[in-house]
């Protein structure tokens, strides 16, 4: 079988098992501490989701329109932060204990630098002294007026 096949079908295999997971996974949980403060917790899941929604949703949102009106594509290909904080807000809104792990996972940052990193879609890389290194395309050169030269320049 051709490996896109197959990654395709083990895809639609698990969203199609994620409600039975989900499901057993409420019930375990609910077993243990009871049914009140499971429920109690899937609630507070789905609230913490749309709050990071509605917050790092609605920035990532202006910076994408923003990115689009310059017709800066790269832009939108370094902001590999918001879009996984907005994967991760997705995921918690999401009702069910096993998508609320996932979500809460992509909001620690070294785990989300991981899996940025992982799909190729790693931002500006930072070296030890601070500096951070981006490519060619995603930067250029602004002249400072206040330097001496005809094009804010310095002299050399």
């Amino acid at each position: 079988m051709n490996v896109a096949k197959y990654l395709l079908l083990t895809a639609i295999l698990a969203v199609l098992l994620l409600p039975v997971m989900e499901l057993a996974a409420f019930i375990a949980v609910a077993a243990r501490i009871g049914f009140l403060p499971a429920l109690t917790l899937i609630a507070a899941g789905s609230f913490a989701g749309v709050l990071i929604l509605r917050h790092a949703g609605g920035k990532h949102i202006a910076r994408v329109r923003v990115a689009l009106g310059e017709g800066s594509f790269t832009a939108l290909q370094a902001d590999n932060s918001g879009s996984l904080i907005l994967l991760a807000g997705i995921l918690l809104a999401i009702p069910g204990f096993i998508t609320d792990a996932l979500g809460l996972l992509l909001l620690i940052p070294p785990l989300r630098h991981a899996v940025g990193t992982a799909f190729g879609r790693g931002g500006p890389t930072q070296r030890a002294d601070g500096m951070v290194d981006l490519p060619p395309e995603q930067w250029h050169r602004v002249p400072d007026p206040e330097l001496p030269g005809r094009r804010g320049e310095r002299n050399s």
